[in-house]
C-alpha cells in the first residue's frame, strides 16, 4: 500500500500511493513551489555531484549565469501566463549533475552486467557512495536477461485494502503477468483484509499467488503506516521462510506498462520519487519536526525516496522494515505522526543505510508530472487518484 511535499497537502492513503494530483494545490504548496523557483534562480550550486541533488554540476560560471537567466525568464513568463501551478514543472530545467568519470568502470552488478552511465548524460546515473541509478539505456536488457540468476524466485508484495482491493488489484496483477520479471519465478504476496475478494488472475508457469490477511484499520493514515509493521512480522515469519530470495514491495494503485526486469534487483533497492527527482536537496520534503524519529536536519538526506517501490534481499528488507516500524511506533507513543508517514521513515532509513541500487523515476512514473525528455520508457504508471470514491 504503498507516497514530502507534493502537489497538495493531504497525502492520501497507502494502498494507493499518497500522491495527489496537481489540480488541488494548497497555499503552502504554492509558496513552496515559488521558493523552489527562486532558489533555482538565485542560488549558485556546487560543481560536484557528491551531495545528491546538489545541482549545476559541471557548469562553467558563464554557463551557469546563462542557465539562471533562462530559468528566471521562463519562470516569470510561466507565472504571468499560467499562474503558480506551472512552477512545479520548472524542475525539468534544473541540472541533476553527472556521474564522476572515476566511478564509471565500477558500475556493475550481478543482475545487469556492465552499466553504461554515459548513455544518459543529462541525468545523474550514480550516487556519491557508488550505487548505480538505473535509467533506460544504461543497461543492456539482453545482457540483463543473461546475467539473471537461473531459478531465482522473486517476491512481489502488494497491500490491497478497503476499496483499493476491488478498484486496482486485478489490473495490477494482470499487467504484472505481462511485464514483471518475465521468464523468472515469481510469487505475488497479497496482503488484504478481504481474501475472498482477491480476483482470480490467470498466472503463467512458475508464478504463484499467496494471500495474507491483515486487520482492517480505521484511518487511511493507519492503513498507510501499518504496512511496515505487517511486512516486518511476515519477513520474520512465514514470508521469511518462503521461496523468494529477493522481494519488491509495490503500491497497488499502479499498473505495469513495460518490461520490469531483474535490473531492478539488488541487496537493497530505493525508488526516486517522480515529482522531486530534480529538486535540490534543501527543497526535498523530508520530515523536519525534530521530535519525530523520521526527522532529517539541514544538510541531511540524500534523495527523496518513494515508498511506492522498494525492495531487496530478505535480510535487507527485514532491517529496513524493522527500522521504519520502530520509528512509527516511537512517534505514535509520543503523539506524533510524520508528515508523509511511512515514506518519511523510509527516506530516513535509506539515508542511514545507503541503498545498493536506485531506480530512476521511469520505474514509477506519473503522467501528471508532465513530459520529460529523459523519461523514455516508463515501466510502472500511477493510476488516476480517486480519493473521493476510495476513501468514503
Amino acid at each position: 500500500m504503498a507516497t514530502g511535499q507534493r502537489p497538495v497537502q493531504d497525502p492520501g492513503p497507502r494502498g494507493s500511493g499518497k500522491e495527489q494530483g496537481p489540480q488541488n494545490l494548497g497555499e503552502g504548496q504554492r509558496r513552496a513551489q515559488t521558493e523552489f523557483v527562486l532558489m533555482c534562480v538565485v542560488e549558485k550550486g556546487t560543481k560536484t555531484p557528491e551531495r545528491g541533488y546538489g545541482g549545476f554540476a559541471g557548469l562553467t560560471d558563464t554557463g551557469l549565469q546563462e542557465n539562471l537567466l533562462i530559468l528566471s525568464a521562463l519562470g516569470l513568463l510561466g507565472l504571468l501566463l499560467h499562474g503558480l501551478p506551472v512552477v512545479r514543472h520548472l524542475g525539468v530545467l534544473t541540472p541533476m549533475g553527472v556521474c564522476p568519470l572515476a566511478r564509471i568502470p565500477l558500475l556493475r552488478d550481478n543482475f545487469t552486467g556492465p552499466l553504461h552511465p554515459w548513455a544518459q548524460p543529462e541525468v545523474l546515473t550514480c550516487t556519491c557512495w557508488g550505487a548505480p541509478i538505473i535509467w533506460d539505456g544504461t543497461f543492456d536488457p539482453d545482457m540483463t536477461q543473461q546475467e539473471a540468476v537461473q531459478n531465482l524466485t522473486i517476491g512481489l508484495t502488494v497491500f490491497a485494502v478497503r476499496r483499493y482491493l476491488v478498484k486496482y488489484l486485478a489490473c495490477f496483477l494482470e499487467t504484472a503477468e505481462q511485464h514483471f520479471m518475465v521468464g523468472q519465478c515469481v510469487v505475488y504476496y497479497v496482503f488484504t483484509e478481504g481474501p475472498a475478494a482477491v480476483p482470480r488472475v490467470r498466472l503463467g508457469p512458475d508464478r504463484r499467488l499467496r494471500v495474507a490477511r491483515v486487520v482492517r484499520e480505521r484511518r487511511w493514515q493507519d492503513v498507510s503506516m501499518v504496512r511496515m509493521r505487517a511486512l516486518h512480522a511476515a519477513l520474520g515469519g512465514w514470508l521469511g521462510r518462503c521461496e523468494a530470495r529477493f522481494v519488491l514491495c509495490v503500491d497497488v494503485d499502479q499498473h505495469f506498462s513495460e518490461a520490469f526486469g531483474s535490473e531492478a534487483l539488488a541487496e537493497s533497492v530505493a525508488q526516486l520519487l517522480a515529482w522531486h527527482y530534480r529538486w535540490r536537496r534543501r527543497l526535498l520534503p523530508f520530515e523536519r519536526d525534530a521530535r519525530s524519529a523520521a526527522a532529517l536536519g539541514p544538510g541531511e538526506g540524500d534523495f527523496y525516496y518513494h515508498a511506492a517501490v522498494f525492495g531487496g534481499s530478505m535480510a535487507a528488507l527485514r532491517q529496513l522494515t524493522a527500522y521504519c516500524a520502530r520509528g512509527l511506533r516511537r512517534d505514535r507513543t509520543r503523539g506524533l505522526e510524520a508528515r508523509w508517514h511511512d515514506e518519511s521513515h523510509l527516506s530516513k532509513s535509506f539515508w542511514l543505510h545507503k541503498p545498493a541500487k536506485l531506480l530512476s523515476p521511469e520505474f514509477c512514473w506519473s503522467h501528471d508530472v508532465g513530459r520529460r525528455a529523459e523519461i523514455l520508457r516508463p515501466q510502472l504508471l500511477w493510476a488516476p487518484k480517486e480519493y473521493a470514491l476510495l476513501r468514503g
